[in-house]
């Protein structure tokens, strides 16, 4: 279903996407995508919105209404045209694909950096900028830690992938040794 979602939210996300950099507004559109996609979240909403017979332009209105008069007519036209399609549970699909498609106009890239130990923020940076060199894009990082690296450094920057963890480097000479 994850992946059906995906498949559903894209031309939704690239249309949104194509009104929000034609009009300007790409930073508008994302808070309003967030906003719809955090108020799905709300079990109440949740079970209106899946309830049988429910009558779609009253959920759409409900939206609109808790919106309390911030969504612009073409913000609210998306409600109500994700509301008339049933494709309301997928709009944070939509927001998630609007904000790589954002992401990607801007230059800017993610990058997941996992280590053993935390880093400080004068690594995060030294980091950011080897990247930002090698890739050609900003460079937006989030960090966690996993002891089972035993040290070094395992990078996710899309699908680029590089692995200098002691973890990565021993199942690396543990594949060798069986070959």
């Amino acid at each position: 279903m994850a992946q059906e979602a995906t498949t559903i939210a894209r031309p939704y996300a690239e249309a949104v996407f194509a009104l929000a950099n034609e009009s300007s507004t790409l930073d508008q559109w994302s808070e309003m995508l967030e906003f719809i996609a955090s108020l799905m979240q709300d079990s109440t909403i949740q079970r209106l919105v899946n309830e049988p017979g429910q009558v779609k332009s009253q959920i759409s209105e409900l939206i609109i209404d808790i919106g309390g008069g911030k969504l612009t007519q073409e913000e609210q036209n998306l409600v109500r045209l994700l509301a008339e399609n049933g494709r309301l549970d997928i709009v944070s699909e939509i927001a998630q694909r609007y904000e790589s498609m954002k992401d990607e106009e801007r230059g800017v890239l993610d990058v997941d950096v996992t280590t053993a130990f935390p880093l400080d923020e004068a690594q995060q940076q030294s980091i950011a900028t080897v990247l930002k060199n090698k890739l050609g894009r900003d460079i937006r990082i989030t960090s966690s830690e996993d002891p089972a690296l035993i040290g070094g450094v395992l990078i996710h920057a899309g699908d680029l992938v590089i692995d200098s963890s002691v973890q990565g480097q021993l199942n690396k000479l543990a594949n060798e040794l069986e070959h």
